[in-house]
C-alpha cells in the first residue's frame, strides 16, 4: 500500500493531467500546471532522494486522460520449476516482463518481453491474474499500475541474457532466489507455483 502523501501526489497529478488534456482557457492551463508542480514537489519531498525537477520532468511525460499503466509478466514452468530472470538494476530476480508498449495487445507484450529477456519463445495459454499494484506489498512508484499474469507455454528458444537481465534459470518453489520486489512480491510467486498443481484455478483480480 502506497504511503498516504504519494496517494495524494497521485491523485493531484491525475487531476492535473486530465485537466491539461481538456483545458481551453489559458488560466485553467495555469492552474492545473501548479497543481502538477505541487505534486511534483510531494514525490520529491516524500522520496528524499530526486528533485523537484526530476518530477516535473517525470510526470510531463504523460498525456491524455490519466489512466493506470500496465505491467505484464509470464509464469513458465519446465518440468515443475519456474523460470526468473536476475535484473541489472537491482541484481535481483523476477518473471519475465515490463511495461506494455503502445500498439502490442498485452499477449504479444508479455511474449516479447520473454524473448528479450530471457531468450525463450512462448506463447499465452491463460491470464492468471490481474492485480492493482498498490494492494500487494510493492514498494511505491510515481505511478498508478496494474499487473496482468500470463500463464505462458515454452516453445522453444535457449537460455539469453540481454540488455534488462544478467541471468536466467529455472528454480523449483524451495530454490527461489532474492526478489525483486518492485517487480513481484513473494506472495505472487507461491501462488503462481500453486498453479502449476490447480490449473483449474481461476483467474484472480482485485
Amino acid at each position: 500500500m502506497d504511503p498516504q502523501w504519494l496517494t495524494w501526489a497521485k491523485d493531484l497529478h491525475a487531476i492535473a493531467q486530465t485537466g491539461l488534456t481538456y483545458a481551453k482557457d489559458p488560466y485553467d492551463v495555469e492552474r492545473y500546471e501548479s497543481v502538477r508542480l505541487v505534486a511534483a514537489q510531494m514525490m520529491a519531498a516524500g522520496s528524499r532522494q530526486e528533485s523537484v525537477d526530476f518530477f516535473v520532468k517525470l510526470l510531463g511525460t504523460d498525456v491524455g486522460y490519466a489512466t493506470p499503466k500496465v505491467d505484464v509478466r509470464a509464469v513458465i514452468f519446465r518440468e515443475g520449476r519456474l523460470l526468473l530472470v536476475r535484473e541489472k538494476e537491482d541484481g535481483r530476480w523476477t518473471l519475465p516482463g515490463g511495461w506494455a508498449d503502445i500498439g502490442d495487445s498485452p499477449s504479444a507484450a508479455v511474449t516479447r518481453e520473454v524473448r528479450e529477456e530471457s531468450g525463450y519463445e512462448v506463447k499465452t495459454s491463460k491470464l492468471l491474474a490481474v492485480l492493482d499494484r498498490n494492494l500487494h506489498g510493492h514498494p511505491p512508484i510515481p505511478y498508478h499500475a496494474y499487473k496482468l499474469f500470463f500463464l505462458c507455454d515454452l516453445l522453444g528458444g535457449t537460455a539469453r541474457a540481454e540488455k534488462e537481465t544478467d541471468a536466467v534459470g529455472f528454480f523449483a518453489s524451495d530454490e527461489i532466489p532474492p526478489l525483486s520486489l518492485t517487480r513481484v512480491t513473494p506472495a505472487q510467486i507461491a501462488r503462481f507455483l500453486e498453479h502449476f498443481f490447480h490449473p483449474e484455478w481461476p483467474t484472480q483480480f482485485d
